[in-house]
């Protein structure tokens, strides 16, 4: 299917998961567009996420355990927060991991992802950052306008205590990875900044880099993962890689030949299945070496 779509219909899908241009928008853009004399609308829809058909692993399966958990949050939107906190069976301590979601609360994908991480044996927390409004609506549209109506300080610290109660929780070793897509990729970024030497080890999946002036504050080990196409986010890296290096900072990068801003998230024609399986392998094999050594 990716390889029908026009990479003008995904620049347009792009701007429209960012926020730049609304539903309404993206679809008649891309109506306008004709190739071989037929519109690109059908592209656009093709691009529509299809979440029940991307799960890979089960609520039910007997791997893991899953169940969705409160726990306080100073300083965020409410003072409280909720998740879903997803363990390997087995009775623990396992390393711990916190997964950002993307622009739009914590969707069906990112709870997916969730359940991938405690089947290779982390404990593992998605927060919705959308809870203390209601949650994930269970659309995108409106998740994606609700996160954009949210105090951006108020969801980062959500987010960083999050984080501290994963790593904190009873089940955890008290080491800690992270990893994000999107607005969680850079939420990723700013988590290590702000926890220094208490994260052991970030994956942020296309995401912002942090201010150049904050990335001294990064102690942990940092393995950046971009897009080929995905021009926005790649313009920052020469700035982020000289302020690592200037830092000190143990990092490596990967960027992944071909593929578009999204490529992980398994719901939409973005997904590029072979850069997906390898992103995901480098994760957990990274995890593995900064978290259980």
């Amino acid at each position: 299917m990716a390889q029908d779509i026009d990479q003008r219909i995904f620049d347009l899908y792009d701007e429209y998961c960012h926020g730049y241009i609304d539903r309404r928008e993206f679809l008649s853009k891309a109506a306008a567009i004709t190739i071989g004399g037929v519109s690109a609308l059908w592209m656009a829809q093709a691009l529509m996420p299809r979440y029940a058909e991307a799960q890979t692993i089960s609520f039910t399966d007997e791997r893991i355990r899953g169940l969705y958990v409160e726990y306080p949050s100073p300083g965020g939107t409410s003072g409280t927060m909720r998740g879903y906190l997803v363990q390997p069976t087995g009775e623990g301590p396992f390393p711990s991991v916190v997964i950002f979601h993307e622009n739009r609360g914590l969707n069906p994908y990112v709870e997916d992802v969730a359940r991938r991480a405690a089947v290779a044996g982390f404990l593992a927390l998605a927060p919705d950052g959308l809870s203390p409004v209601g949650g994930y609506p269970g659309n995108d549209d409106d998740g994606r306008t609700m996160q954009r109506n949210l105090d951006p300080d108020e969801l980062s610290q959500d987010m960083v205590n999050s984080a501290r109660y994963v790593q904190g929780h009873e089940l955890s070793t008290g080491r800690l990875g992270a990893t994000g897509f999107c607005w969680g990729g850079g939420m990723t970024n700013r988590l290590a900044v702000a926890l220094g030497e208490d994260l052991s080890a970030g994956v942020p999946f296309y995401g912002a880099a942090p201010a150049t002036e904050d990335v001294a504050s990064i102690r942990a080990a940092m393995m950046i993962q971009y897009a080929e196409t995905d021009e926005r986010i790649n313009a920052m890296w020469p700035d982020f890689e000289a302020a690592m290096q200037a830092n000190g900072v143990d990092y490596r990068m990967h960027m992944y030949e071909g593929t578009n801003h999204g490529f992980h998230n398994n719901s939409t024609p973005r997904y590029n299945e072979e850069a997906a399986d390898l992103a995901w392998s480098r994760t957990i094999d990274f995890w593995t070496e900064h978290l259980t050594g």
